[in-house]
């Protein structure tokens, strides 16, 4: 009788393990039976060491922060759509239609589960979120060679993005149409039609 022999380990790009890994921490943070989202389940589901999760990222926190900044940074597209309220409204819709997707739940879940502690963590978040604030800028500053004087983003943040995340996050939930145009009415001091039901 011979003996089995184990399968060959086929080699990954480290591109291809952080998919992944990501792609593990989105399934767990989906699994209906609330599965416990952990270093070594993540590390199981991806088929990686964990010990390698931990060099590569040094904790869950960050590990959830960048699954998130890199999931949103692949599902905000930039649109050119030649003003600056078209590309915010485009921005706007694509953010509220991925919310409404089971990975963006997950996406948002992973938000709340990383929240910062510290002053490290928090400077290791602020560095993530500009990140994603790139396609925003990049609105910003095609808004600017068009000749429009688009708002600060600052207030961009306060008026328009905010407004999804603290509605997902405590449950109260989008409206289902205008909501992304209204935001980005009253952000440009547009004249919006009646606040969605």
């Amino acid at each position: 009788m011979t003996q089995k022999q184990p399968a060959a380990r086929i080699r990954r790009s480290p591109e291809q393990v952080r998919a992944a890994v990501h792609q593990a921490v989105l399934d767990l943070l989906s699994a209906p039976e609330g599965e416990d989202l952990t270093i070594p389940a993540i590390a199981q589901r991806a088929g990686v060491n964990h010990t390698s999760l931990y060099r590569r990222w040094g904790g869950l926190d960050a590990l959830l922060a960048d699954t998130v900044t890199t999931r949103l940074e692949r599902n905000s597209p930039l649109k050119d759509t030649g003003t600056l309220r078209g590309d915010l409204i485009a921005w706007a819709e694509a953010s509220v239609a991925s919310m409404h997707t089971p990975e963006g739940h997950a996406l948002v879940r992973a938000v709340v589960l990383s929240m910062p502690r510290n002053t490290q963590e928090r400077s290791e978040r602020a560095q993530h979120f500009r990140r994603r604030m790139h396609s925003i800028e990049q609105i910003r500053e095609r808004a600017t060679a068009r000749g429009e004087h688009p708002p600060p983003l600052e207030q961009i943040l306060d008026q328009l993005i905010a407004p999804f995340y603290i509605r997902t996050i405590f449950g109260i939930g989008l409206p289902a149409t205008g909501y992304p145009q209204l935001l980005v009415d009253r952000l440009l001091g547009s004249a919006g039609g009646p606040d969605p039901a």
